[in-house]
């Protein structure tokens, strides 16, 4: 009886068609999620996303769960993680995606997950860093390291959004620094960030990682931002 009024004062529904959610959903409804334009790219090689950088940086793998359209429901998604003060929806959409990448994690020897990090003023409006919440649900999925904290921004860089793909790679030029070199050394690392649009921030993001000897990258983003969908 309190659970039922309490849904009457405070409805649980779903972040993208706000339909009243099931004791069994959370977050977003089933069929919503059944209806997001999944990508399949961890199970393919030389995807759009890994062409991205190619020429650009020495990654190992690219992918992403979703692909980004304005106005999508990805879009409705990203927007409720990012703006909503919600951080719960991050870490349930990085548990979700870790269901998806048990075997690529296995296969590609991936020891850990890395969040992009958030400048500590930008932290400090938002109040929590949405990418973290992320691989904060892949990690406890996927069972693996949590090593976030070992990399900070250490530059305070204006949003990226409507920035040129030149004016984004200058924008956050050398803002990141790794804490301690010893925490990535000889290890696999999967960078992860909510949405990778030109990928500039995971170009320098990354080539601070692959300075440390004997570190790999590959990057994993909620959702991408591709032009062709």
């Amino acid at each position: 009886m309190i659970k039922y009024l309490i849904q009457l004062i405070y409805p649980n529904t779903c972040i993208c068609c706000h339909k009243h959610l099931v004791d069994t959903e959370t977050f977003v409804c089933t069929q919503c999620l059944l209806e997001l334009p999944a990508t399949n790219f961890h199970l393919t090689h030389n995807n759009d996303l890994e062409k991205l950088f190619w020429g650009r940086i020495n990654i190992e793998r690219a992918i992403a769960l979703f692909f980004y359209k304005k106005g999508g429901k990805t879009a409705k998604i990203l927007h409720a993680l990012k703006y909503h003060d919600t951080p719960e929806i991050a870490e349930f959409l990085g548990r979700y995606y870790g269901t998806f990448l048990k075997d690529f994690v296995k296969e590609n020897k991936i020891d850990a997950v890395v969040a992009i990090p958030l400048h500590k003023n930008k932290l400090h409006t938002r109040g929590y860093n949405q990418s973290e919440k992320l691989a904060a649900g892949l990690a406890d999925t996927l069972a693996i390291e949590n090593l976030s904290n070992n990399i900070t921004r250490n530059k305070f860089t204006e949003t990226q959004t409507k920035k040129s793909r030149l004016e984004r790679s200058d924008n956050v030029n050398k803002v990141f620094e790794v804490n301690d070199i010893k925490m990535f050394k000889n290890k696999h690392i999967l960078l992860i960030d909510d949405v990778i649009t030109t990928g500039a921030t995971i170009d320098s993001c990354a080539n601070e990682i692959l300075q440390i000897s004997n570190c790999k990258v590959s990057v994993a983003g909620l959702a991408f931002a591709y032009h062709g969908v």
